[in-house]
């Protein structure tokens, strides 16, 4: 009993200094301890009321007029200005709309399709026909597979699985672009953004990276350190609700060859022309498809106002603190040998999330959902808490380690 008094005087004087608790209190949250925003993320409290406006006024009185006059055509860009400080980029370079599978292969094939071009990426290396190959992260979420394949397929090139580790190993005269993940969404670990994406421009090829894991967990730096193009969900860590738009990154140099392989009316230079040729609009712009998702768009707009004066630098010192917390109360609560850490304890490879192999984890979250602390459960012996900084506390995490520990006991 001492040790749980400790544990939790401890989780009260960490939740006392906390400099981001009070951003607990723009979401709608109840007491159960809620570890699954890398999944879906909590609804902010000013999205209701703003979505609202949006069917009833917006859509419902001013109709086809809310185009202009609310600014549904620019929400797109506008939207994706508001995520670009999240990740580390300058405005004008990100674009938001269609899933993250959409824009996945948007960026790849666009990426192999730069790469036949003649020009490199990072280094300015001539590349031109022989470049036929596609990297893909073996440990990727699986629809990236997928999506890579078939861009592979479309392109005529070869496609080569690798860990992010045997990347450079596997770089060579023939890639053409590589598709990393920034964090494994099974395990927590973060992977080498700066350096990998250096030794895929030190080969001439080009590096797409997935940020579902990443943003607005952690900092990225896309524009610090060359990334080429990226894209991301909304719907986890930016807490933009079930299914809502991903966005698309396009560094700013590359955008006069980014060649989409969904062109839309969207993306003209002259959407309402409707000519029969399709000429690129300049910029991020480009990477647009078909008509806006508004109603989800706009609840994402909402959702991102709870950044408004937040640092990303702060909310990785705390994710950082949340996770070393729940570590150390797993050791104290857990009996030893019950359940073994997948997430790399080195802050420099762990991105916000705690993965721990557990026999019969299916099993065991049922339980700990049924005694208030919500996590998933990863196939076939893994389970997964996600910390989002923005609302969840320290108090949580305590409690989160002592449900785990009475539930395997």
């Amino acid at each position: 009993m001492s040790e749980v008094r400790e544990l939790a005087f401890k989780a009260g004087e960490l939740d006392a200094a906390d400099e981001l608790g009070e951003l607990r209190g723009k979401f709608v949250l109840d007491e159960v301890v809620y570890l699954d925003g890398n999944s879906l993320g909590a609804l902010p409290v000013g999205v209701p009321g703003h979505v609202d406006d949006v069917v009833r006024r917006q859509w419902g009185s001013l109709r086809i007029r809310s185009w202009g006059e609310s600014g549904w055509w620019t929400a797109p860009e506008r939207i994706g200005d508001r995520i670009a400080p999240l990740v580390g980029a300058a405005a004008g370079q990100i674009v938001v709309g269609d899933s993250t599978s959409v824009n996945v292969f948007k960026a790849l094939v666009a990426a192999v399709r730069m790469a036949g071009a003649g020009a490199g990426a990072g280094a300015g290396v001539g590349v031109g026909a022989g470049r036929d190959e596609i990297l893909v992260d073996a440990t990727t979420f699986p629809t990236d597979g997928y999506i890579a394949g078939s861009a592979a397929r479309m392109t005529g090139c070869s496609l080569r699985p690798v860990t992010p580790a045997e990347v450079p190993g596997a770089l060579s005269d023939r890639t053409a672009a590589v598709l990393l993940n920034h964090v494994d969404y099974r395990t927590g670990r973060l992977h080498d953004l700066p350096g990998l994406t250096a030794a895929v421009h030190e080969a001439g090829a080009y590096a797409v990276w997935d940020l579902c894991h990443s943003a607005g967990a952690l900092p990225v730096g896309l524009d610090e350190h060359g990334v080429d193009l990226a894209v991301g969900c909304t719907y986890k860590y930016l807490n933009g609700g079930p299914g809502s738009p991903a966005y698309l990154y396009v560094r700013r140099d590359l955008q006069p060859r980014f060649d989409s392989p969904l062109p839309g009316w969207n993306s003209h230079a002259e959407p309402f022309g409707m000519r029969p040729e399709y000429t690129p609009a300049p910029g991020a712009l480009r990477g647009r498809v078909g008509t806006p998702d508004i109603l989800s768009m706009l609840a994402l707009e909402a959702a991102l106002e709870v950044w408004d004066g937040v640092t990303i630098e702060s909310v990785r010192a705390k994710s950082l603190a949340l996770t070393d917390f729940f570590l150390e109360c797993v050791a104290a609560y857990v009996p030893e040998g019950r359940v073994e850490s997948l997430t790399p304890g080195a802050h420099t490879e762990r991105g916000s999330q705690v993965a721990l192999r557990c026999p019969r984890a299916g099993d065991v979250m049922k339980r700990l959902i049924e005694n208030g602390v919500v996590g998933d459960f990863r196939h076939p012996d893994v389970l997964r808490f996600g910390f989002t900084p923005l609302y969840v506390g320290f108090g949580d995490v305590e409690r989160a380690g002592r449900v785990l520990g009475e539930v395997l006991t």
